[in-house]
């Protein structure tokens, strides 16, 4: 099993609050995100790890690059339009083996990866989505779940459900057999691909992860090491 991590977006809500600091280099309960998302997949049992960055701050490919890991990590450097290409340029270190996605900003109840890559296993493909009823995002991605935790439909239309993506995935390569129309499509985000997954007829299962953090704004660092502290 592998991991893949996106960390290319610019984190302008920091950058407009005044943060020098490239997102994925802010200190959260200790560590840096870039590392905690690292140390978590590997800790989980992934045993490489694609990460992808943005050029516009070299400061974090060289931490990457001068940062002992408990696993290789496969460095992807370069800007994109948004969170579904920078998934698709990992797609060369992705594409033989199921992995672990997650965004750098996700942060998640210790042992919860584990448990994802479990039930994504055993769900097969296409892929798993780590859902939680906890709602802490401005743009969240809502999710309906069946009588099986199967997932039958994204977006506004599951509005009601309470249920919401925590920005951690398992996936099977099989996910990558819809790159070429997502692009022809124009497809801008990666909830749109995630989406197309399901009007493709790709089963997406719904995993309940519990509680989890998307460290966003600079008031959401304090709420994650709370996080943290209460659990592990």
């Amino acid at each position: 099993m592998k991991a893949g991590i996106i960390a290319a977006g610019l984190g302008e809500r920091f950058r407009n609050a005044g943060f020098t600091t490239p997102k994925p280099l802010l200190v959260v309960a200790g560590k840096t995100l870039v590392e905690r998302a690292i140390d978590t997949a590997a800790a989980a049992g992934a045993e490489e790890v694609a990460l992808i960055v943005n050029a516009e701050y070299p400061e974090v490919k060289q931490y990457v690059r001068d940062h002992r890991w408990p696993v290789p990590v496969r460095l992807t450097v370069k800007t994109t339009a948004s969170s579904m290409e920078s998934f698709f340029m990992l797609e060369p270190y992705l594409r033989d083996s199921p992995f672990l996605l997650s965004t750098v900003d996700a942060i998640s109840a210790k042992g919860s990866l584990e448990e994802l890559a479990s039930a994504g296993l055993a769900a097969g493909p296409c892929g798993t989505l780590a859902v939680t009823s906890f709602v802490d995002d401005e743009k969240p991605l809502w999710v309906l779940l069946g009588a099986k935790a199967e997932i039958i439909a994204l977006g506004p239309s599951a509005a009601d459900s309470g249920w919401v993506t925590s920005g951690t995935y398992f996936f099977f390569p099989e996910v990558y057999a819809h790159v070429a129309e997502a692009r022809r499509r124009k497809l801008g985000a990666l909830r749109q691909f995630l989406a197309l997954l399901l009007e493709k007829g790709e089963h997406l299962q719904g995993f309940r992860a519990g509680e989890a953090i998307d460290v966003d704004r600079p008031e959401d660092v304090a709420v994650a090491e709370r996080f943290l502290k209460a659990h592990g």
